[in-house]
Parts: structure tokens; sequence; C-alpha cells
């Protein structure tokens, strides 16, 4: 792996007591699709949160593009990082149009040409049918929702693609249409992405790599086809045989 995106170097964080993450370290290469798997509690949200600065570390370092997030600026750091969550998040006042062009429109010092076309970019990466754009978020269905979260992620053009159980709350359908336009957006962009996903069928089917993860620490983490063929240990072979 050439020079890593994102690093984690013997990271420990706590909440009060409870050692969320351990001595944690990880590198994740420019490019790579990562996804991550493991029991509830076991630090997945919580390595996202440290990833755009949300959360610093207790003791170790987490670098992103060679930066150390505990000594740099933390809005310079999250304009290169896109976020899309399970619930997506938008702003139920505003139009899918406006929802789309609000951070395009802030670093288009609010030019409506340039605007209005990052919005028909994003709208085409995302496959979003044009008809959707006059509408409220509150007018869609959730895979049609979470295709505007995702095509705000994107707005910024970031280099690094946070998602945390993006697609946990639609339906298997939709589920498996949505796996498949993050697979095309991710090999037509190129862009870091960080998937926390409880399905060990959509870790496999997504990831370059699969980070298993229990008890604040790394189980394994390999080629989809490894996990599934050369499970580390019985934790692992017990995911795997649910897929």
């Amino acid at each position: 792996m050439s020079e890593p995106i994102i690093r984690f170097v013997d990271v420990t964080k706590a909440y009060g007591d409870e050692a969320i993450l351990e001595r944690f370290s990880l590198d994740i290469g420019k490019g790579e699709f990562l996804t991550i798997i493991g029991s509830s509690g076991c630090g997945k949200t919580t390595l996202l949160k440290m990833i755009n600065g949300l959360l610093i570390p207790d003791t170790g370092t987490v670098c992103v593009q060679g930066q150390d997030i505990s000594k740099t600026d933390l809005i310079a750091l999250r304009r290169n990082i896109g976020y899309a969550i399970q619930g997506v998040g938008l702003f139920p006042h505003m139009t899918v149009r406006k929802n789309i062009a609000y951070v395009p429109s802030l670093l288009n010092r609010q030019n409506r040409q340039k605007t209005e076309a990052a919005v028909a970019r994003l709208v085409k990466i995302v496959g979003l049918d044009q008809s959707l754009l006059d509408r409220y978020p509150s007018e869609l269905s959730g895979g049609q929702q979470q295709r505007v979260g995702i095509a705000r992620s994107l707005a910024a053009a970031p280099e690094i693609l946070l998602m945390d159980e993006p697609f946990g709350a639609v339906d298997e359908i939709t589920r498996r249409m949505l796996q498949d336009e993050i697979l095309r957006i991710h090999r037509e962009l190129g862009v870091t992405i960080v998937f926390i996903t409880h399905d060990i069928r959509e870790a496999l089917k997504l990831g370059t790599r699969v980070a298993v993860m229990d008890h604040g620490g790394l189980v394994q983490i390999d080629t989809p086809e490894n996990i599934r063929n050369h499970p580390a240990t019985d934790f692992v072979k017990e995911l795997v045989s649910d897929r």
C-alpha cells in the first residue's frame, strides 16, 4: 500500500471508564473501499467520528491526508470529507434541489450558474430522477432520500466519504440497488470510502477490504475472498456463516 490517506496508530478512546477503542491501529489506502463490521459497541462509529475530527483520541494518533487531527484545522479537514448516515438528515423545509445545492452554493459564493451545474452533476452521479428536484424530503421514498443524502455528501468533491449504515433503513430491493450505485460511484470517482455496516453480505459485496472489529480492536482485515474462505477466528467464522 502507498502512503495511507487515513492512519490510526495505537489509538485508545474511552467513554468514562469504558475503553471503546484500545491500542487500535489501521491504515486505509487512497481510493480504497473499506467496509467495517462488528459487534454493537465495538467502536465502529467512534472510529468514523475520529476521522472527521468529531472525536479526538485519548492516546495515540489519527492522521488524515498526513495531518494529525489533533493539530489541524478541523473545518478545513471536514471540507474534504463527505458524511452519509442512516436516516440521511436532510433539511425538511428545503426542496431536493436546495438540499443538494446548499454546499455548492457556499463553495461557489452564491454563483447561480456554477451551483446549478454542480447540482446537475451530483444528480447524475447518484442516478436521481430530475422530476424529484422540486419535491420535499417527506415526499420521497427511503431510497430516494438516501440518494439525495449521498449527493449532498459528495457536494464538496471530497477525497474521503464516510458512511455509517447508510442503507440500514430501506427495504432489501432498494438496498441492493443503492449498493450497486455506491459501487459505481466508487469506480467513477475514485473516492476513498469507509463504510460501516451490520450486514456481512453487504460488507463482502462492497469492500475492497473488510475490517472485522470486536471489543475495540481489529479481529481480521483482509479481502472479501479471504474473509469468506479463511476466517481468522471463531467470531469471524460465525459472522461469515450468517451470509
